[in-house]
């Protein structure tokens, strides 16, 4: 596939993976989305980009997608769903969880 030839990294580490954050540990925007999306219990891989060796392959890879700023981004479901701007959105607009409940990061019991 075309992504996977422009964006490999990104692609490897969202593959079957429900939610991902591309973070870096001394953003404090980063740590907002990290806390907002595990209040819900959500089961989600996070990956901080300035302790990884390939960070910054990484952060050229997201920026390459669209991500201006590269972090926070966030992939629900492999699909790139955007930074704080589009997540804070989606939770105000109530639509965050059922997401997140499609795409099994978590479960609600009735």
């Amino acid at each position: 596939m075309a992504v996977q030839r422009k964006w490999p990294n990104v692609t490897r580490l969202v593959k079957d993976k429900a939610v991902v954050i591309f973070s870096k540990s001394s953003c404090c925007i980063c740590h907002n989305i990290k806390t907002l999306i595990c209040s819900f219990g959500a089961n989600l891989t996070i990956y901080e980009l300035d302790e990884r060796a390939d960070g910054q392959q990484i952060e050229k890879e997201l920026i390459a997608l669209g991500c201006k700023p590269c972090v926070p981004a966030v992939f629900i479901g492999q699909e790139l769903v955007g930074g704080s701007n589009e997540m804070m959105s989606l939770h105000l607009k109530g639509k965050l969880v059922p997401m997140l409940i499609k795409e099994r990061a978590i479960w609600l019991l009735k």
